[in-house]
């Protein structure tokens, strides 16, 4: 009974609901977690016979013997409240046990910035070795202007085609989380990158390059993993910035903004968060870099 249900499951995901697939596998993964659980532990096969008590003892696990961090514990807690909304509006079960599943709320760690002045050193490492004309080099400042310059996640920059950005308007066509499409600007420097690396693109083209904006080494499109590893090599150039990968230069993006006077609203919209409260965090990460050095600078602090 519970398998067809989870196949059913992923359909629904995957379908109606538009979901990435790194979402997806994160949903399937949990709700996979919670099956085995309930085997195992509840003698439980059949998803109709879950009730609350079995959900709250599958969290209380989790935190206890696997230590599993309050992040995790609120994302499985949303995946398995997620499936039995869906069950229960289905028929699949007669009733939604997870209304009153509760996890612990997520801890508000601040994230990870570069100071305005790390972030020009980084772009400007990135810039000088951009200078032998070598195409992954040119490729690189291309990247990493854009990813500063627009804030996108670094699935979004990889999905980039060629047709998704507009050089003259200094403008790129994003498609964000659950399918939504946003429209980014950048500034001239990322566009004098995107055109230098336009210009060595054609090097590496191979049939199966596409319409790929950005290209590895072998003609394919550039993966997550190749912009993670080029922004942390690049950054350990930079002497007193912290380690960060591709969201962090979202997060710094973002932090930059907010600095200069930008709108609230205007930074979700670019960022394309869904609520605003997710974009709040970064007035907190202003702050408190506003307190630092206020505490530095004055006499009388």
């Amino acid at each position: 009974m519970v398998e067809p249900t989870v196949e059913a499951f992923e359909r629904h995901l995957r379908a109606e609901r538009g979901l990435s697939s790194h979402t997806c596998r994160a949903y399937l993964g949990d709700v996979r977690d919670l099956v085995d659980f309930l085997r195992t532990q509840r003698g439980i096969e059949d998803l109709a016979e879950v009730e609350l008590g079995d959900l709250r003892a599958w969290l209380a696990g989790l935190s206890r013997s696997r230590g599993s961090s309050r992040a995790t514990v609120a994302r499985r807690a949303a995946a398995v409240r997620t499936l039995f909304r869906w069950a229960a509006r289905t028929g699949r079960v007669p009733t939604d046990p997870s209304l009153r599943l509760q996890a612990p709320g997520r801890s508000r760690t601040l994230p990870g910035v570069l100071r305005q002045s790390e972030a020009g050193a980084l772009l400007e490492v990135a810039h000088t070795a951009a200078d032998d004309e070598d195409p992954i080099h040119v490729r690189d400042r291309a990247v990493l202007e854009l990813l500063y310059a627009s804030g996108l996640r670094v699935g979004e920059l990889c999905a980039l085609d060629l047709d998704d950005v507009e050089l003259g308007a200094q403008l790129v066509r994003v498609l964000g989380k659950g399918g939504k499409e946003r429209v980014v600007p950048f500034g001239a420097p990322a566009r004098e990158a995107i055109v230098a690396w336009s210009a060595c693109r054609r090097r590496l083209v191979t049939p199966a390059s596409g319409p790929a904006l950005f290209l590895g080494r072998r003609g394919r499109r550039v993966d997550p993993r190749q912009v993670r590893d080029l922004v942390h090599r690049l950054l350990a150039q930079v002497p007193g910035a912290p380690d960060l990968g591709p969201h962090g230069l979202r997060h710094s993006a973002a932090t930059h903004l907010l600095e200069g006077g930008a709108d609230l609203r205007l930074v979700q919209e670019l960022l394309g968060h869904a609520s605003l409260a997710t974009t709040q965090i970064y007035t907190h990460v202003s702050s408190q870099r506003l307190r630092a050095s206020y505490e530095q600078a004055h006499p009388r602090a």
